[in-house]
């Protein structure tokens, strides 16, 4: 435990001691907070409409939610802003150390590989938890102003994280193939950005091929969570994404420690 803290404590002060985790919070707070004011906007627009809309038709009821009109959004749109960002995380996990040769002096350390991988994940998973707790004053905002609910903004969360942690399992995976960082970034990208839009080929396919299909989108499931469905299905899958992606890191670092 003590080897697998020193190597999470290591990883996650080297992002604070570069700009790369200033810049990554700083990009993502800008566009967080950009999409939730423009999503504001539009709430208190069509709250406007409605309000017209009851004086001329008093007789009418008519509702307005804060969670589907601004947080259901705002949290879709974070994950797809989180898919951008994270392999800018993960990239130089792995390829920053062979780069600089570290890679073969902690290969030859008392520390086992499981202990290095776990290190790595947690210190980018704590980052990343950073970046998330950056967003909670927009539910609070809303919260102190209206009355949204915030029981599916707890379980959006939860689902954030889970997908989070399969972004980052599947982005130490690529940083692990290559000692170019840039490579490790593109072959993360390009394998998220293809298991996101593995969706509409489910949707263009149909049937019962085009739900298997689906069920291997990583936004596929996150969709649940936002909208206050806590389902075990979605936790296993991304669970066990996770553990593929690690377990994959696992291969590379251990068939590259005997060569």
């Amino acid at each position: 435990m003590r080897k697998f803290l020193a190597i999470l404590q290591r990883d996650l002060k080297s992002y604070f001691t570069s700009p790369i985790a200033y810049v990554v919070i700083a990009i993502f707070l800008v566009i967080s907070g950009f999409m939730f004011f423009n999503l504001l906007s539009a709430f208190n627009y069509r709250l406007m409409q409605l309000l017209q809309f009851k004086m001329q038709m008093p007789g009418i009821e008519l509702t307005i939610n804060l969670n589907d009109w601004i947080l259901n959004p705002l949290f879709n749109n974070l994950g797809v802003t989180l898919l951008l960002m994270i392999p800018s995380l993960t990239m130089k996990l792995f390829a920053e150390e062979k780069k600089t040769g570290t890679f073969e002096l902690i290969m030859t350390s008392p520390v086992t590989i499981l202990q290095i991988i776990m290190g790595k994940f947690f210190a980018c998973l704590s980052l990343l938890v950073i970046m998330l707790l950056f967003t909670v004053q927009y539910p609070l905002i809303l919260y102190i102003y209206g009355t949204p609910d915030l029981g599916p903004v707890y379980i959006s969360y939860i689902g954030l994280l889970l997908m989070g942690a399969t972004f980052i399992s599947i982005g130490l995976f690529a940083s692990a193939l290559t000692e170019n960082q840039i490579i490790a970034a593109i072959v993360s990208f390009g394998t998220l950005l293809t298991l996101w839009l593995i969706s509409w080929l489910g949707n263009n396919v149909g049937g019962r091929w085009g739900e298997i299909i689906s069920y291997f989108s990583l936004f596929e499931h996150v969709n649940d969570f936002i909208k206050g469905v806590f389902d075990t299905k979605d936790i296993i899958f991304y669970l066990s994404s996770t553990f593929c992606g690690l377990f994959l890191t696992f291969q590379v670092i251990e068939s590259q420690r005997w060569k």
